[in-house]
């Protein structure tokens, strides 16, 4: 069984037409969906002393998330509101809360060192900590969301043996150069998400076009983080990257069928 570790942001996404809330987050969701693909997974974070901290831990051990390692610290969880229009999410306010204080301790560095790859993304305070990561052996995947060349971006990707990013506006032809950019910092395979219209990946030699799996929508909430958790497991069962993009599709078109990223 494939193990994966996911390290870094959480939050609580907060429906304010609705009132619900979900716990989410690109690590958390990663996490809970690399176990609905079979996989074995832990999420490492930093959660808050409120109600949401634990709704979070709960949720994700609830569904075979080890959290042995979620950081549990005074202060509130990070927070995200959210509505839902047609469909696509429109963010309103965000509050980062105790994740502004995650760090990896070495303690979890050596626990990372038991699992097939560390998935982590660009506010999960992990970057610095990728290097040595990789000098132990374990392949990373990096988020950099909507921008990956970021700071943060920047010292994660050269320690990033796949990387994402989403790009929905970009023609084609400057997001081709873009994917030749992220790859020239290090990765091995660099991927673009760009909803709707599917994906394009570059790795190294050849580009790579797929397009959706055709779906009801009722929520696009996780539809990136479903695509990762579905490439990633194909890759590291040593898939080619087309066939990995088609699984991350169609793991992305069964989370947009329901509220909620998971």
């Amino acid at each position: 069984m494939l193990k994966i570790a996911c390290v870094g942001d959480n939050c609580v996404d907060y429906y304010d037409d609705t009132l619900e809330s979900f716990p989410g987050g690109n690590p958390v969701n990663v996490a809970v969906y690399v176990r609905r693909l079979g996989g074995a997974s832990a999420y490492l974070g930093a959660v808050g002393t409120d109600k949401y901290g634990e709704m979070i831990r709960s949720s994700l051990a609830d569904r075979g998330v080890d959290v042995s390692r979620v950081q549990v610290l005074p202060g509130d969880t990070a927070l995200s509101h959210v509505r839902r229009v047609d469909g696509e999410r429109v963010f309103g306010d965000y509050s980062e809360g105790v994740m502004a204080d995650f760090r990896l301790s070495e303690g979890d560095i050596d626990f990372l060192a038991g699992f097939d790859m560390v998935v982590t993304g660009l506010w999960g305070h992990a970057e610095g900590f990728l290097a040595e990561i990789r000098r132990r052996g374990i392949p990373v995947a990096f988020d950099g969301a909507e921008r990956p060349l970021d700071p943060a971006g920047r010292i994660a990707l050269p320690h990033t043996d796949v990387a994402f990013f989403s790009d929905d506006r970009a023609e084609e032809q400057a997001l081709e150069a873009k994917l030749r950019e992220i790859a020239a910092l290090g990765p091995k395979i660099v991927v673009a998400t760009r909803g709707g219209q599917g994906s394009m990946a570059f790795d190294g030699r050849r580009l790579y076009r797929r397009g959706i799996v055709s779906c009801p929508v009722v929520d696009t909430m996780g539809a990136g983080d479903s695509f990762i958790a579905g490439f990633i497991m194909s890759y590291l069962a040593g898939k080619p990257v087309p066939d990995c993009m088609e699984a991350g599709a169609k793991n992305a078109a069964v989370t947009i069928g329901y509220p909620g990223a998971w």
